[in-house]
Formats: structure tokens, sequence, C-alpha cells
């Protein structure tokens, strides 16, 4: 299979730990002089300049959105960059209102916690023209009845799609590392395994996949504490490939 914006890392990714200590030796000294406290309103997002850039939706009046953020956010972009070829912005990441015009510009959303998540009609129109238009939304960090209100919401935004189960057989896990495992406990729930759904332009499951739902999962979490060694080197290694991964497909599909 094309490995599109590869590189040869291959004895690198072969180290169990190579993840974790690629990102203590490159980010941990630039959150010491930034980012003091790991709970903060907003930063200013980046100016649009065609790179990749980890963009994160905000929904109100929940604050559930900012989860993980922004060490989750920054963490996974400073793998892509390591990693691939894509161009990545990694000093900044970005956070848009659902509403917003600029979520076009970007490949891939990201949301946390959609359990909490409401939005206006307005919100719901302007996320579909984004989804229809070729862009990608990852549900994040949300467990078992949470699954009812994303879906309740999504339903809103295109009531014509059905959510389909997929596995690891999926090519999004096979675009960049070929994965074997995807089932690694929910960081918090130990015993929890999480189940990947997605919903696929046209109801077709071989065509594009324009919404993945990360269900009884938090890869946010693992990425955030990456750093710190608060979660098992190998799920935050598998975390990490899942994300690179989505990322991949995002910019290739």
């Amino acid at each position: 299979m094309r490995r599109p914006f590869r590189r040869s890392y291959h004895s690198a990714v072969a180290g169990r730990t190579f993840f974790v200590a690629t990102l203590i030796a490159i980010a941990l000294p630039i959150w010491a002089a930034q980012f003091g406290s790991f709970r903060s309103p907003s930063y200013p997002n980046a100016q649009y300049d065609d790179r990749w850039v980890f963009s994160r939706l905000r929904y109100h009046p929940s604050s559930s959105w900012n989860h993980d953020y922004p060490r989750a956010d920054r963490h996974l972009a400073y793998i892509v960059a390591d990693l691939s070829k894509a161009r990545v912005r990694t000093d900044r990441s970005n956070v848009f209102d659902l509403g917003d015009p600029e979520i076009f510009r970007h490949p891939l959303v990201y949301m946390s916690e959609p359990g909490f998540w409401d939005m206006t009609d307005a919100e719901a129109l302007n996320l579909r023209q984004y989804l229809l238009k070729g862009g990608l939304i990852l549900f994040d960090d949300f467990e078992t009845t949470q699954w009812n209100n994303m879906a309740d919401q999504m339903r809103r935004v295109l009531p014509e799609l059905q959510w389909v189960t997929i596995d690891v057989t999926h090519p999004v896990f096979h675009t960049f590392f070929d994965l074997k495992k995807i089932d690694y406990d929910h960081p918090m729930f130990p015993g929890m395994v999480p189940d990947y759904k997605a919903l696929f332009e046209g109801n077709d499951p071989n065509g594009r996949m324009i919404a993945l739902a990360n269900h009884n999962n938090d890869l946010a979490e693992y990425w955030e504490w990456s750093d710190r060694g608060y979660f098992g080197i190998d799920p935050t290694n598998e975390a990490y490939r899942i994300g690179v991964n989505y990322v991949i497909y995002s910019l290739t599909h």
C-alpha cells in the first residue's frame, strides 16, 4: 500500500519508547516556557498558511470541549511533524466555533466530549457543508450513553447517514502505520475497550469517511500526559499511531 508523506523511520519506530522519548525531548522545554497551567482558555489561533494545524471545535454553553487542551493538540502535532513529511504548525493550535467559516481551511476537526455538545441550527448547517465538501470530524473522549447525545446532534447535521462499526481492517488504520491492534483500554477506565464507528459519504463503507467516533476511548488523554509517564508506553504509543493515521487520512482523502 502506498504510504503518503512517509519517511524512513523504521528503526526508530521499532523502539517501544520512541514516541514518548521523542515527545519529552522536543516538547517539555517549550511547554515549560509557554504553558504553566494544564487548564486554560483558548490561545490565539494560527494564521492560515497552508500547513496542517490541529483544529479543535468549541461548543457552548458547556466547556467540556477543552478537555486535554492544549497539551494533547500540540503533542500530536509534534509527532506528526517529526514522523512525516507533512508541513505542520507545532507552535500553535486552533480552536473554532462550529459556525466559523475558517474550518473549511482545515481537513480535520477534533471534538472532545461530544456527550455534552449542543449547537444552533446555523452551526449544524455549517458543519454539514464542511463535511460534504471534504472535511472530516473526529469525536473523542466520550463513554457509554454519552454516545446518544453525539448521535442526536449528528442526525441534525447528516440525517441521511448511518453509523458503521469499523475495525482494524479499515484503511484508516493503515494509512501511515500498519496497525495490528486498536483495542487498548480506555486510559481512565481500565477494562473499557473502545469501539470505533464512522459515517461515510453516500453510506458507502468503501467510500470517503466524513466522521469518526472513538467511543469508549480517550486518545487525547494519552497524548496530553505522554511526557509525564502517567500511562503505559504501549497504549500511549498506539494512541499516537492511531492519531497520526487519522491526520494522514484527512490529508489524502
